[in-house]
């Protein structure tokens, strides 16, 4: 590995009775780090699972419901949970959505459609956790939320200078990215990469590309001399494979963790260390 990273994190056992649920792994993993011990934090989505697709349990719709607190990313990146959702805001649940609050950017060419993958920009993390404090805070304000939050703030800023060095490595001619589909804009847009390409367009995977957009990819890849595509653990890797195969050249296929934490032993538990991983797939791929 290029890129080594504290790991943290994970469900804890709640001391004082405040009960958080989160939606996806890695806000999930984000949250337990400020927490510890003080709150429980139950995550809905296991490693692995499409965020945009991902329904509800019964039991799990049933925590949701019960939850002091229930943290989720939003700008419609939780498609699936939307109902489950709506419902717990109309029956007086307190619902924190991440997204809106770090500045989220315009997804792809489309100004009245925002990026919800909000999570690949450790910055944007940063403020994240001050958002999270701050509604701690109004939830339980007997407990010290700040100290730990502040102890986060410094790890995600170090990983963000780390971050920013490993990707000083990689030639300014080649910071192109093709990706599986439009996740990778903050990602791009903190460490100087452009992206190119998309094989699937929108915020989610849900959607069909045509073959005409495919083969217009095609063209694309070729003009900029692209050696990788980046498709996602938690996605097929079907049409990124279709589209480098007829490309004139070989195409790496490379799988990013993008919405999603790794499973136990990947090297991407937790989110420093997803992060890290990405960085060292990236370089390794275009370095």
């Amino acid at each position: 590995m290029l890129f080594s990273a504290a790991c943290g994190g994970g469900d804890s056992t709640s001391v004082n009775g405040v009960g958080i649920v989160v939606t996806t792994t890695v806000l999930g993993d984000i949250v337990a780090n400020i927490v510890g011990s003080e709150a429980s934090v139950e995550v809905l989505m296991p490693p692995g699972a499409d965020p945009h697709e991902f329904q509800a349990s019964a039991r799990q719709a049933a925590s949701i419901h019960k939850a002091d607190l229930v943290v989720a990313n939003g700008l419609g990146l939780e498609a699936g949970l939307n109902p489950v959702l709506s419902s717990a805001v109309d029956a007086g649940v307190r619902i924190l959505n991440i997204g809106p609050s770090v500045d989220p950017l315009p997804l792809g060419s489309d100004p009245d459609s925002l990026d919800p993958h909000v999570w690949l920009d450790p910055i944007r993390m940063i403020t994240a956790v001050d958002v999270i404090v701050t509604e701690l805070e109004l939830l339980e304000p007997s407990i010290d939320w700040s100290t730990s939050g502040d102890d986060y703030k410094e790890e995600l800023a170090l990983l963000d200078w780390e971050l920013e060095a490993l990707m000083g490595t990689i030639a300014l001619e080649t910071r192109k990215l093709v990706t599986n589909h439009d996740s990778l804009g903050y990602f791009a847009g903190r460490y100087g990469f452009q992206v190119v390409g998309v094989v699937v367009h929108g915020g989610s995977t849900l959607i069909d590309p045509s073959s005409d957009e495919l083969a217009g990819l095609v063209d694309v890849i070729e003009e900029e001399e692209i050696t990788a595509i980046f498709a996602e653990t938690t996605e097929p890797e079907v049409l990124a494979r279709a589209v480098g195969s007829e490309v004139g050249w070989d195409v790496e296929i490379v799988d990013l963790y993008t919405g999603s934490l790794g499973p136990p032993g990947s090297g991407a538990e937790t989110y420093v260390a997803m992060l890290g991983a990405n960085a060292d797939l990236v370089v390794s791929a275009l370095g």
